[in-house]
């Protein structure tokens, strides 16, 4: 097992990049850049940094030359043979060759364009613009340096063995809630960590002690590299990306309304069987389900990323029943800032009445809160979205306000559309 301690304390070394490979990022992202490759190739969009945690200065944190040197690198990056052949040839959901020749042919000929990068009232402004399928894919890895560039700078002062005794405390950390995890039964569990993870070594670790701690409860890592070095399978369907670029593309109101279950049609021409995975939130899950087309209701579960999480699954399981569908053979992944605590009175309130299933994120792969003086390493909210698409303003309502992006005047206007009504604020913490 690597010593995190040691190479943290050696962060400096070139050998060392924070992003290793292009296949170091969630496996839904390769899914979806596929999808956008065969519908949606010559869409023009605009992905934006956004940090939701105003308190966290990252440009008064991070220095720019080290945070150029690492997005230079991630553009040095191309796929190696051996992951163009795991890609390529091994099995995922059940399917051989997931992914098309055309896809991998292009796949495995891309640089990621380049990027812009200034600061602005302590905080760095990063955008990537070009062709969705080339650009969707800096989201990933542009958090991944952000995030892990930040854990440098908080550590950069310390001891060797300063370092040692707290990452020997923060794996206690994960081994104690894992050791809680095992009195959940069934359960069912993957690592939905990349994007705000502490670092790539310290997500490797977790991975580990999953498998270690709850053998066939952890279904998989979300990490397509982690994936491939650990032999475990690769987990993930699809995101907000997809429905937020597609409504930007409506051209009135009535193809803005239709324009999430374009998404889902597209996507249902590709996949099935644990794919066919409904993310129902992006302008509100209430009114998303009530407009269902029927062929919905047969897909095999559905994703609850924002709002109260128990809420989601009520509704959920009130739809399926109104669609004749039978809620106890149903998937619910909840996958919105979960810990232990709300992973244990999810499962036991719905357990046999859905099949519940777990994306446990930040606060499994970045969970220093406590460790350091000041706090200075607990997680924040940091994401990266894609803003703008051939020219016209994304938008994202979520069931959280909190969530909500875009201009005030197309939010209002997607309000209306959607029959978005009163919502109720919840922090958000990741």
């Amino acid at each position: 097992m690597v010593d995190i301690a040691t190479r943290v304390y050696n962060h400096e070394w070139k050998i060392d990049p924070i992003v290793r490979s292009l296949i170091d990022t969630d496996f839904y992202k390769l899914l979806m850049c596929q999808s956008v490759f065969r519908n949606k190739p010559d869409t023009r969009v605009t992905f934006s940094l956004i940090n939701r945690t105003k308190s966290i200065r990252l440009a008064e944190l991070i220095d720019e030359g080290e945070l150029r040197e690492q997005l230079d690198h991630i553009r040095s990056l191309s796929l190696s043979r051996g992951e163009s052949t795991w890609l390529r040839g091994n099995t995922f959901y059940g399917k051989r060759q997931m992914f098309r020749s055309d896809f991998m042919e292009w796949f495995e000929n891309l640089r990621l364009p380049a990027y812009h990068l200034e600061k602005r009232d302590g905080q760095y402004e990063l955008t990537f613009e070009g062709a969705w399928p080339e650009v969707m894919l800096w989201e990933i890895p542009a958090l991944a340096v952000l995030m892990e560039l930040r854990g440098r700078a908080v550590l950069r002062d310390m001891g060797r063995f300063e370092l040692q005794v707290l990452y020997a405390r923060a794996m206690t950390k994960i081994w104690e809630k894992v050791e809680r995890l095992r009195g959940v039964t069934p359960l069912r569990l993957a690592d939905f960590g990349t994007r705000r993870r502490h670092s790539f070594l310290w997500q490797d670790w977790c991975v580990q002690a999953l498998m270690e701690g709850l053998g066939d409860s952890f279904l998989g890592t979300s990490n397509c590299l982690i994936a491939l070095r650990r032999e475990v399978e690769a987990i993930g369907t699809n995101a907000h990306e997809l429905p937020m670029v597609y409504s930007a593309l409506a051209e009135n109101d009535e193809e803005l309304a239709n324009a999430p279950y374009r998404v889902l049609a597209d996507w249902q021409d590709e996949h099935d069987g644990n794919l066919r995975i409904i993310l129902p939130d992006t302008y509100g899950t209430e009114e998303f389900l009530r407009r269902a087309p029927d062929w919905l209701a047969g897909w095999t579960g559905i994703r609850i990323d924002s709002g109260d999480p128990a809420a989601g699954a009520e509704t959920a399981i009130r739809w399926w029943r109104a669609r004749g569908e039978d809620p106890s053979q149903k998937l619910v992944i909840f996958s919105d800032g979960l810990d232990v605590d709300n992973m244990i009175a999810l499962h036991a309130r719905f357990a046999g009445r859905v099949r519940v299933s777990f994306g446990w994120g930040t606060l499994l792969t970045n969970d220093f809160r406590g460790l350091v003086p000041g706090d200075a390493l607990a997680p924040f909210s940091l994401v990266c979205k894609a803003v703008s698409a051939n020219g016209r303003p994304t938008v994202k309502l979520s069931d959280n306000p909190n969530k909500a992006l875009g201009p005030t005047d197309q939010v209002e206007r997607y309000k209306r559309v959607f029959c978005l009504g009163a919502q109720q604020p919840l922090d958000v913490l990741v």
